[in-house]
C-alpha cells in the first residue's frame, strides 16, 4: 500500500535576490524590492511529503519523530534566523530564490532518507507564493 505522509515546519530567514553577472540596474529591474542590498526576510512555511509503501509490521511509512528530527537538523537548525546569502553555504553560488531554497532543502533531506521513499518539498515564501520540488 503506497501512502504519503506530511510534516509541516517553519523557519525565518533573510535573503537578497541578486545575480552578480547582471548590472545593478538589471538586478533592480528583475528582482525589485527583493534586491534590497540590506536584505529582507520571510517567515517560510515548509511541507515535506514522503511517499512509499507502509511497513506491514509497524503500520508506518516512516516514523514521524524521525522525519521531524531530520527536518529540524537539516532545515530548521541550518536555515532558521540566518542570512541565507551569507550564512548558508549553498547560496554562495545559488541565488536564494524560493525555487533554489526548495531545491537545497530537498537535496539535504534526500541524502538522509531511505531511497525507497519519494520526496516532495513544498515551500511557502508567503501565504500566496509557494513552490514545490520533487527531484525531477
Amino acid at each position: 500500500m503506497k501512502i504519503t505522509v506530511y510534516r509541516k515546519a517553519h523557519f525565518n530567514a533573510a535573503h537578497r535576490l541578486h545575480e552578480p553577472s547582471l548590472t545593478d540596474q538589471d538586478n533592480e529591474a528583475i528582482f525589485g524590492k527583493c534586491n534590497n542590498p540590506y536584505y529582507h526576510g520571510h517567515n517560510y512555511e515548509l511541507i515535506v511529503g514522503v511517499t512509499g509503501d507502509v511497513d506491514p509490521k509497524t503500520g508506518y511509512l516512516i516514523d514521524m519523530k524521525l522525519l521531524a528530527d531530520l527536518i529540524k537538523s537539516e532545515v530548521e537548525e541550518y536555515m532558521d534566523h540566518k542570512n541565507l546569502n551569507v550564512q548558508v553555504a549553498e547560496f554562495k553560488t545559488l541565488n536564494p530564490t524560493a525555487e533554489h531554497i526548495a531545491y537545497v532543502i530537498w537535496n539535504r533531506l534526500r541524502v538522509k532518507l531511505n531511497t525507497s521513499f519519494d520526496l516532495k518539498v513544498t515551500l511557502y515564501e508567503t501565504p500566496r507564493n509557494f513552490v514545490e520540488y520533487c527531484g525531477e
